[in-house]
């Protein structure tokens, strides 16, 4: 009795990652179309939100909020630096610190490029309410906490 209702318990959870999994894959296709038609890929893209949103920051500290590697983040800036949106400026105290602020023509292509770009997300999780949504995120949030705290304690898969 205690092996069905954990077949069950598996069968379920298997079913909430295919559907999760097959979700987020239609928007991600759908967000990557939107960004592509703006002449961006997603990491420049990521880059322009975070320095438009957040302000100039450290180069190493773009890396680790959109999650991109040292050396990504480095190709990322120089294109961008070479199409006008982003300059590099040294930090005064400190040498080694380089800041990357968004320029005006980054400002005025994040204008241009967001409120489009919200609306299609906005669009394709229109099938819920708002209620849900709420909802999806506090179990999403729930999924996501109880990974992390599983991986603290090394989850066997024997």
């Amino acid at each position: 009795m205690m092996e069905e209702a954990t077949d069950i318990e598996n069968r379920q959870a298997t079913r909430l990652y295919i559907a999760l999994t097959r979700t987020y894959k239609k928007i991600l296709a759908m967000d990557l179309r939107n960004i592509d038609s703006y002449g961006l890929n997603p990491t420049e893209f990521g880059v322009l939100e975070f320095l438009f949103n957040k302000g100039t920051h450290p180069l190493q500290q773009i890396g680790s909020h959109i999650l991109i590697t040292s050396g990504t983040i480095t190709y990322v800036i120089d294109k961008l630096e070479k199409k006008g949106m982003i300059v590099r400026k040294p930090c005064e105290k400190d040498r080694r610190i380089i800041y990357a602020e968004i320029t005006e023509t980054g400002k005025q292509k994040m204008f241009e490029i967001l409120p489009g770009h919200y609306q299609a997300i906005a669009q394709a999780l229109s099938g819920l309410t708002s209620e849900e949504k709420e909802q999806a995120i506090t179990l999403l949030k729930k999924i996501s906490f109880s990974i992390e705290e599983g991986s603290l304690n090394q989850i066997s898969l024997s």
